[in-house]
C-alpha cells in the first residue's frame, strides 16, 4: 500500500471547492491523466454514485468509481481503480480566513513492477497528483 497526503491552500470559499470537486465530472479540467469522466448511475450525487473515467496517461484505460462519503462542503472519498491500482481519494476542506485549506489523502494498492518499485512508483504518482492539484488551485483562483 503506498499512502501519501498533499495539502494546499486555495484562494475561494470553502463551498466553492467542494462543489466543484464533489462533482467528478470536473476531473478532465484539472487532472492531466483524465480524458472524461461521466455519472454512470441514476439520481443526486451522494453515497453510492458511480463514474466511469477515461484515462490517457500512463496507459490508455477505463475507470470505475464510487463516491464512499459526502459531507456537504466538508469531506469527499472515492475508490475505485486509477491506473489499473485499487485506490481510494479522500478530500476535506475547512476554509479559514477566506481561503481554503484541501487536504488530499491517496491511498493506493500497488501491484506488479510497481510494487516491487515502491517508493519510486509512490513518489511519481504522488509528484503527478501534486501536479494536478496545483491545476486545480489555479482553475479554481481564476474563476470569479
Amino acid at each position: 500500500m503506498a499512502s501519501f497526503t498533499i495539502v494546499i491552500e486555495i484562494s475561494r470559499p470553502a463551498h466553492a471547492v467542494f462543489a466543484f470537486l464533489a462533482d467528478l465530472e470536473n476531473v478532465p479540467k484539472w487532472n492531466y491523466a483524465i480524458t472524461e469522466t461521466r455519472k454512470t448511475s441514476p439520481g443526486e450525487v451522494g453515497v453510492g454514485t458511480t463514474y466511469e473515467q477515461t484515462r490517457s496517461t500512463p496507459t490508455p484505460s477505463r475507470e470505475h468509481l464510487r463516491i464512499t462519503d459526502l459531507q456537504p462542503d466538508r469531506h469527499l472519498a472515492v475508490e475505485g481503480t486509477l491506473a489499473r491500482y485499487p485506490a481510494r481519494l479522500e478530500y476535506t476542506v475547512d476554509e479559514h480566513d477566506g481561503a481554503t485549506r484541501l487536504t488530499n489523502t491517496v491511498d493506493l494498492e500497488l501491484t506488479g513492477a510497481a510494487r516491487l518499485l515502491g517508493g519510486v512508483a509512490a513518489g511519481r504518482i504522488r509528484s503527478a497528483v501534486a501536479e494536478n492539484l496545483e491545476v486545480l488551485k489555479t482553475l479554481l483562483e481564476s474563476t470569479p
